[in-house]
């Protein structure tokens, strides 16, 4: 029994960073992520996601492209200029396709908004690189 309790205690779930100036939509993908399995912080804007980064790096970061404050692109790129954050994997996300397609995260995993769960787990398993299961 004792060593059951200690593989229990060394399961970490992965952590996930939603961004986005949305609360409405920030709560719904919270929703379907701990469904998921997944432990789940937010951040409002893309300076916030940076500073929580920085301070507790995730192991995925769900990133809205436009937002207040420091957008999307600026954060990834703030992030990927960090030793201590550019190793961390960020899918971007936005409702402006063609302007994400003009930029140089064109290269980079990118979701469409809105999406629909399957395709967000699908893509997010392939990021962290799980088997893609359905729940």
């Amino acid at each position: 029994m004792a060593r059951r309790m200690e593989r229990r205690s060394a399961f970490r779930p992965q952590r996930v960073l939603i961004v986005d100036d949305t609360a409405d939509l920030r709560q719904l993908w919270k929703i379907w992520l701990t469904g998921w399995g997944f432990a789940v912080e937010e951040a409002h804007n893309g300076a916030e996601a940076v500073q929580k980064a920085r301070t507790h790096p995730p192991d995925l970061i769900l990133m809205d492209y436009a937002m207040p404050v420091l957008d999307g692109g600026a954060a990834i790129r703030l992030l990927a200029s960090d030793r201590n954050t550019a190793h961390i994997p960020v899918l971007a996300m936005s409702d402006y396709t063609s302007a994400i397609a003009n930029t140089t995260l064109a290269e980079k995993p990118f979701l469409p908004k809105p999406t629909e769960p399957d395709g967000l787990l699908e893509h997010i398993r392939r990021t962290l690189r799980q088997p893609v299961v359905r729940p």
